[in-house]
């Protein structure tokens, strides 16, 4: 049995860190300034339906797959990662910056099987100890950060050399037009009515370019069988962060 409850608001193995509050380029993140109330409510609700009609609970179910050790989840949005999380896995600090998400993510915390600490804190300014974690994973997050490579040098700050990625995120696909389709959603109405979230961002390049070695990844559409939306269009995956040099 853990030595705390799960689903507590803070963790006594979370720290400031050197990204907390501030960084290079960006100016001040504040870990508890993101507001989206509406979006908030949708998310949650269309989320628990779509975990068996878009076969989302086997997606994550892949995504967590023989994890273990501590892992941090950025942006944990409503918990729903929480219960698909194998028991090897020893602990996870989940980051949440909505309030309202974060409140939903305490109470799944709660009937999750791993210990699960649901801290308030942005992806660019992560609020815990560098190389302290041996995972983390990225689930339909980075579409909706405000800065990627801000985002992605803090997560290589927190995980331990060797550290592996597990990333589950939104994606531009389906050929010209629907290329054409998510980039004037993601210059006009998409990113107020989805919390910020752009379609057309390059996980892979990304992570790419933030120094991760690339493992195999998958590009997919969901639902797997069905209509295709312009936020359909999927890829999932692992990278690693380097070792040290020897």
């Amino acid at each position: 049995m853990p030595s705390r409850p799960h689903g507590s608001s803070s963790s006594s193995r979370t720290g400031p860190g050197p990204g907390r509050g501030s960084g290079p380029g960006s100016g001040e993140v504040r870990g508890d300034d993101v507001r989206h109330p509406v979006f908030a409510r949708c998310y949650a609700r269309l989320g628990v339906a779509a975990e068996t009609r878009a076969g989302l609970a086997g997606v994550r179910d892949r995504l967590l797959a023989g994890l273990s050790g501590r892992v941090v989840e950025i942006g944990a949005g409503s918990g729903l990662n929480f219960a698909h999380y194998p028991a090897a896995v020893a602990e996870v600090v989940a980051i949440e910056p909505e309030r309202r998400l974060r409140q939903w993510a305490l109470e799944a915390a709660l009937r999750a099987e791993v210990p699960v600490d649901v801290v308030p804190g942005a992806a660019e300014a992560l609020p815990v100890e560098s190389e302290a974690f041996d995972a983390a994973v990225l689930s339909l997050v980075l579409c909706s950060v405000r800065d990627v490579e801000r985002a992605l040098a803090e997560l290589r700050r927190v995980l331990r050399p060797g550290g592996e990625v597990r990333f589950f995120e939104h994606g531009p696909g389906g050929g010209p037009a629907m290329l054409l389709t998510q980039r004037v959603l993601d210059r006009t109405l998409w990113p107020r009515l989805a919390g910020g979230c752009r379609l057309t961002r390059d996980t892979v390049g990304a992570l790419r370019e933030a120094g991760f070695e690339l493992g195999p990844y998958r590009r997919t559409t969901l639902p797997e069988h069905g209509p295709r939306w312009p936020f359909s269009y999927c890829v999932t995956g692992a990278a690693w962060r380097p070792p040290e040099p020897g």
